[in-house]
This record gives C-alpha cells, structure tokens and sequence, in this order.
C-alpha cells in the first residue's frame, strides 16, 4: 500500500526528496503541497504531546522548517514542554483549544519574537507554570515589532511578569483567557493598530489590559467586549498598578462595551491620554477612583457607563497638569464610599463626579454619593464647565463647586436634587463651604458662576 509520506512525496513530483531530520531522529516529509493541505501535524516533525522532556530543540526546528516552507502547524492534544522559542518572521500555530498546552520550562523565556511579519496563536495554551523569566523579556509571548500579531481563541496563563508583552505591534487579541499574571494580563506599548476584544482577563496581581507609550502620541488601539475581573496591586502604589484597564500616553483609544469588576484601583484609568473614548462599560467595586481622565489629556468623552461601588465614581481632572475638554453625559454612578486604599488627598473620597475644565456634563445620574454628588474646579483650576440635565439624589453636597478668584464660567442649570442635606449647590474654597445653597442664594457676588431652573427636594 502506498503510504502518506510517499504519496506526498510523488504527488510533488520530487520522488525521493531528501527527508529532513529533526533531534528524534524521525523523518519529516517534503511538504511542498502543505498550502494546498492546511496545517500539518507537529508529530510529522517529531514533536509529541505527553513528553515530559523538553522538546525546545525539536520544536524550534519544527516553527523554522515550517516558516521557510509556510506551512501552518497543529499541535494536537497535551502538553509540550519548551524554553527559549524564538519565532520565525510568519508562524501559524494552532491547537486544539482547552488542550493543547505549551509550558513552560524555566529557562530563560517561553516565546519571543522580533521583527516578524505575520505571528498567528489559535487554539493553544501558553502555561508560565509561575517560573522565572529572564531580564530580557516581559511576557510569556514577548513580541517586538511584529506587524500582524494574531492571539486568538488561546489561554495564557501562570506568568511571572505579564502574560504578553508587545511592543511597537499591530494585530488582534481576541476570544482569549489571560490570567493569573505577576504583572499586568496585557502590557501592550507603543502599538500600531491593535484591537483588543471579546477577551477574559482575570485574577492578575498588578493590572488587567495596559495601553502604553513611551511619549504621547497617536495610538489608536481599540479595547472593545472584553471581561475584566480581580485586578490587583501587589506592587502598592496610589494608581500606578491595580487598573483593569489602562491607557497612557497612547491618543485615539478606545473603550467600549466592557465589563471590569473588582479591582484594586481604577476599573478604567486614562493617564495624559487625549482623545479618549470611555463609553458603554459597566464599572462595578473599584477599589478607588472607578473610572478616571487625569493629567496631562485634551479630549475625553466618558458616556454612557454604569459605576457602581468605588471610592470615587468618574474623575476628570488635573486641568493644573493641562487636563481639559471633556464631555461626561449618561452615565450612571452610585454607591461611593467615603474610604480606599490610602489615605485621601483633599477632597477625599466619596464623590460621584468631578470635572475642572472645558468640560460638558449632562444627563447623569448620581446616587449615593456621602461627600458630593458632583465636584467642580480645585482652587484656581476650574474653567468652563456647564451641568445641566443631571440627577443627584442622596448625596452629602449635590454639587461643590470652587469660588477661588480667578475661576472660569460655570453653568450650574436645570438639574435635579433630592435628599442633599448639605445643600443642592455649595460654594467652596478648595474644602471649606463658604456659602449657604446658592440654589436659595444670589451667586451675584461670583459673576463667573450662574445657578438657574434646578429643582431641589
């Protein structure tokens, strides 16, 4: 009978090809054909599930001989044993997912590619087995600039710093479980085109997804229908850690259609990042602020978001740094807490949103807020802000808003208070309330400020 390998071999008119052979000594076949076949098993080059050795060598091989003749491979079911895997320029790696497990050996680092053109995972298990990492790499997969990387349908897990690590990438993480992290699930820095959807992301002990740059500037990732929960802060911090998602310096992200849950700090945290998207996501028991625009952005639109349980419920702050332009319409946030995970900065916890410049707040709904439902301006730092068409019900204050000299225009308008015992609209000196509820009072004395047509119960 003919068997396959001959069959190939005389299909491809080469006859008897000289095999190539990998450390096992077993004879893999010429496969010219291999793009018209689909992906070809890695035991034809000797790579076996279920062998507790490490196959680093055979498996090296099998990506290098499978790149030079574009064949995609596929691991089948069990484990495989490696270390210190550099990825060719294009790869195709599938498995069977839930099953085929690549763990790692402890010697160095598990995965790391450069300069590559095409990088697919699909189906397959990267296990970091909690082993050391070298001081070369930050990731179970550590990719730099790889111009189409593809994670899809994979788990990562177990790493003893992030679970991948891009750098200068574009491409797609998606329908992939990352977990159990040292540092962050995602640590993605100066990205060219990167989406980043419909994953689950959990139980890491310093962040959930980071979008970073070195330096400010356009960035474009799009972080979209992923599931974030458990997000630590291991390494302390007042912000730096503890994010489920995170994006800084990097502008034109956006953040939509996510659900992050209990974690340490922020459930979504945008540092200097300007043209913000922050819409659709449902931001539940963050630790501090739950969803935070600071320092130094231009653009942010936060709409549309349910907050609920936080120290803080939306911070859109920082105008001192050139934090500024915003809109923060929609949203409902309620149920803040007066503590967190440090001592608070003035004006402590406990409030529902707090915005300084050049910012539109309308239609919002804040419950539950002990210290004010919203906050304008800090001192000095407040310009430009309208509210109108917002519901604060149950808080300490409804609105604090900053009568220091040298304040920009306010528009405090058509709003709705109920159960506000502290008043409705409170003038302040950074903490200190130093008038009655200018909802009852003249504000002739502040011509910058204009509190018309709200209701008050």
């Amino acid at each position: 009978m003919l068997d396959r390998r001959r069959f190939l071999a005389g299909v491809s008119g080469l006859g008897a090809a000289t095999a190539f052979r990998i450390g096992t000594g077993h004879a893999a076949p010429d496969f010219s054909l291999a793009s018209m076949r689909g992906a070809i098993d890695a035991g034809e080059f000797g790579v076996r599930p279920a062998r507790f050795d490490d196959q680093s060598k055979t498996f090296q091989a099998m990506l290098d001989r499978a790149a030079e003749r574009g064949i995609a491979i596929h691991l089948p079911a069990g484990d495989y044993v490696v270390s210190n895997i550099d990825l060719p320029a294009a790869v195709h790696l599938s498995g069977v997912p839930g099953a085929s497990r690549i763990v790692y050996g402890g010697d160095g680092h598990l995965f790391a590619a450069e300069d590559a053109e095409h990088i697919e995972l699909e189906g397959v298990e990267l296990d970091g087995a909690n082993r050391w990492l070298g001081d070369h790499v930050q990731g179970l997969l550590d990719a730099r600039r790889a111009r189409h990387l593809v994670v899809d349908n994979c788990r990562v897990t177990g790493s003893g710093k992030n679970g991948l690590a891009l750098e200068k990438c574009g491409g797609r993480i998606t329908r992939s479980t990352l977990s159990g992290a040292a540092d962050a699930a995602l640590y993605a820095v100066e990205s060219t085109g990167l989406s980043v959807t419909g994953n689950v992301v959990a139980d890491c002990a310093n962040g959930g997804i980071l979008i970073h740059r070195w330096q400010p500037g356009e960035d474009g990732t799009i972080v979209t229908g992923n599931r974030v929960a458990r997000i630590g802060a291991v390494n302390g911090g007042t912000g730096q850690y503890g994010n489920g998602i995170n994006v800084f310096r990097a502008a034109g992200v956006i953040v939509a259609d996510n659900h992050v849950s209990d974690c340490a700090f922020s459930t979504i945290r945008a540092n200097s990042a300007s043209n913000i998207q922050i819409r659709g996501n449902t931001c539940l028991r963050a630790g501090e602020t739950s969803i935070y625009a600071e320092f130094a952005f231009e653009g942010a639109v936060i709409a549309s978001n349910i907050v609920d349980g936080a120290a803080n419920g939306i911070s859109i702050v920082n105008f001192n740094e050139g934090g500024r332009i915003a809109v923060c319409s929609g949203n409902i946030v309620r149920n803040m807490a007066t503590e967190g995970p440090y001592p608070a900065d003035p004006p402590g916890f406990g409030v529902g949103i707090a915005v300084e410049a050049d910012c539109a707040v309308t239609g919002n709904v804040v419950e539950n807020a002990p210290r004010y439902g919203m906050h304008f301006g800090w001192g000095e730092f407040m310009r430009n802000i309208a509210a109108t068409g917002n519901v604060v019900r149950k808080a300490g204050e409804g609105i604090a808003v900053s009568v220091v000299e040298g304040n920009g225009s306010v528009l405090i308008a058509d709003n709705v208070f109920d159960a506000v015992p502290g008043g409705a609209v409170v003038g302040h000196r950074w903490t200190e309330a130093v008038t009655g509820d200018l909802t009852k009072e003249s504000t002739s004395r502040f011509p910058n400020l204009t509190v018309v047509n709200n209701s008050v119960r």
